[in-house]
């Protein structure tokens, strides 16, 4: 239901057809209160304070829609003249918790509210599609800054038997004093640690966007913000999105650094233009990466393997009731990419009590855990629920799979746990893969300091 404001009166505009406008004029008609409401309320007698409070719960179209009413309201979304503590109140309302609005933009505007509308869909966890660049993970995480948007890899510590993971910024987007957006890249190059390169983020939908190297230096002041690229990037970074990049690059080395890379950036833009191009990257979007009480397996989960190594994991469910799991790992390793794990086409838990059958198939199996943990032994007191499953091998190797004949070969189970984390484990071994969430509440967990301290950029 939205509300328009005609000749500073606050009336209730009907925006459907049919039985709700009867039921609106039925109303008025009928209720004091709204009598009452129509004679006494005018909107332009509220304070300012409040005014812009009001309004700044209606998507712009709407405030455009409310602007037209009225001329004293006119300039509202007048594209010579918007008025700033509007579109401030505006992205206050949808942002405001969020980053500090101040630090992106000196005068909030209608391009500044466009700008974070479409980078917003970039939050949480995607995934690299293709090649890439060799040994650099396919995880990636953006979240919000202070005064922009980074994108972090996402990829397992170096301790062996941990659920440990590093975060390492390499993508910076933010705008320019200007207003113009900016986007900048890391190559993870270790013998140009300071090195940065202007890159363009180009959507492909909602779901996918492609990174690229800039062509041009060079900004177009009449860009029209609908156009789908979103990283136009200027010869001299600005101090709000580069400050945060030198002083990422500062903490990686000295507390003098941040003077040093200064000095070098014209160095490393002459260096770039004889260095070859950097390769575009392709990104998807992993919409669900975390669990709902509809579906509590479902989401981005890390597990400690055989091997000790630390293992990412996706839990989806198909479009037909099913249950699928893939590993994201680094797709330059064989069957790592994004290799099926297991699956199952019926998703009925076994409920407790459980039979003696199944209390020995989960008794005599060892929990891969991290090292010195006590939390994975409590496991074994507190299953709520199981799940029969497959092993993947019977999908992408179905004759070896099937060639014994024997059904323990691909044959496994889901152990819920009533902390709402669960494992998994197939009857041809003897052992459970533990699964802890990877993010809470956009927050990554267990993340550990390296030589990538990402902490100082947030």
């Amino acid at each position: 239901m939205v509300f328009l404001l005609n000749n500073s009166r606050l009336n209730l505009c009907k925006i459907q057809e049919g039985r709700r406008g009867e039921i609106i004029a039925s109303f008025y008609q009928t209720s004091p209160m709204a009598q009452d409401l129509e004679s006494s309320m005018y909107f332009s007698e509220f304070p300012d304070d409040v005014q812009l409070n009001i309004l700044s719960f209606l998507r712009p179209i709407e405030i455009s829609a409310f602007a037209c009413t009225c001329r004293r309201f006119a300039a509202l979304c007048s594209p010579s003249s918007p008025s700033t503590d509007l579109w401030l109140a505006l992205c206050e309302r949808r942002w405001g918790s969020k980053t500090e609005l101040r630090r992106w933009s000196a005068i909030p505007s209608p391009r500044l509210y466009k700008t974070l509308d479409r980078w917003e869909q970039l939050i949480g966890f995607w995934r690299r599609i293709g090649s890439g660049i060799p040994g650099t993970p396919p995880l990636v995480f953006f979240e919000w800054s202070p005064s922009c948007i980074i994108g972090s890899r996402i990829s397992p510590s170096s301790f062996a038997a941990s659920y440990a993971v590093r975060k390492v910024p390499f993508l910076w987007l933010g705008l320019s004093a200007g207003g113009e957006t900016l986007s900048y890249l890391h190559p993870d190059n270790p013998l140009s640690d300071s090195d940065v390169i202007p890159v363009t983020i180009s959507f492909m939908g909602c779901n996918h966007f492609v990174v690229e190297e800039t062509r041009s230096f060079c900004v177009d002041p009449n860009m029209d913000d609908s156009e789908e690229v979103l990283g136009v990037e200027a010869g001299s970074p600005p101090d709000r999105v580069m400050s945060e990049i030198y002083q990422y690059f500062a903490n990686r080395t000295s507390p003098g650094a941040e003077k040093s890379l200064r000095r070098q950036r014209k160095k490393k833009e002459k260096e770039r233009l004889g260095r070859r191009r950097w390769e575009a990257e392709h990104f998807v979007k992993i919409s669900n990466y975390f669990p709902t009480p509809a579906r509590p397996l479902q989401g981005l989960w890390k597990g400690i393997s055989e091997d000790m190594s630390l293992e990412f994991y996706l839990v989806t469910h198909d479009d037909v009731g099913g249950i699928a799991c893939r590993r994201v790992g680094d797709s330059a390793e064989p069957f790592s990419g994004y290799s099926p794990v297991f699956w199952t086409s019926n998703t009925t838990f076994l409920e407790s009590p459980f039979s003696k059958e199944e209390h020995a198939i989960y008794s005599m199996r060892e929990h891969i855990g991290s090292v010195g943990s006590v939390h994975c032994t409590m496991y074994r007191e507190f299953v709520s629920r199981i799940l029969c499953i497959n092993c993947s091998y019977d999908l992408v190797l179905p004759d070896l799979a099937g060639s014994s004949g024997d059904p323990r070969n691909v044959e496994g189970r889901i152990w819920e746990y009533e902390d709402g984390t669960f494992g998994f484990g197939f009857l041809r071994n003897n052992f459970i893969i533990d699964l802890k969430h990877i993010a809470l509440d956009g927050y990554i967990l267990d993340n550990v300091e390296s030589s990538h301290p990402s902490h100082h950029v947030l």
